[in-house]
């Protein structure tokens, strides 16, 4: 089913898409740590994706005005995919890598060997936060494009 294209709503449904996903994240962390951070308007990591909820919003849309079989389509999944994959496999990797790094800089600064400074940690996302955001984009994008 191809729809008619109309720009506005493709536009709104991704932005939508990401602006849910990121505030869910603000809203949990704020009700977990009973305080706002401003920093996590723009944080990676949590539940959902942001990252996944956006380029699955973009694939969802590029389908529905040009086809599921189309090329733009199949450019706009590939690239949907890598995000994904690169949230929850690469970002996630240097994520734990950091942890390790980290209780190796706290036993370097308890024995004096070395000034603290410390390495971001949460980076990527695990496969559920992937799934969960990929899926709020589609739903949000089928619901702005179709109603």
């Amino acid at each position: 089913m191809i729809i008619p294209y109309n720009g506005n709503r493709a536009f709104s449904a991704v932005i939508l898409a990401w602006v849910i996903a990121q505030s869910i994240k603000i809203v949990q962390n704020t009700l977990r740590r009973r305080r706002f951070n401003v920093r996590w308007l723009i944080d990676t990591g949590g539940m959902p994706s942001s990252h996944s909820a956006g380029t699955a919003a973009v694939a969802t849309v590029v389908g529905l005005y040009t086809g599921f079989s189309s090329v733009e389509f199949l450019l706009a999944l590939v690239f949907a995919l890598v995000t994904m994959f690169d949230a929850a496999g690469a970002r996630r990797s240097i994520g734990k890598q950091a942890v390790i790094l980290n209780r190796m800089i706290d036993e370097f600064y308890a024995e004096g060997k070395f000034s603290e400074q410390r390495i971001r940690e949460l980076l990527g996302h695990t496969p559920i936060e992937v799934f969960v955001g990929a899926i709020l984009g589609i739903i949000i994008s089928l619901i702005i494009c179709i109603i």
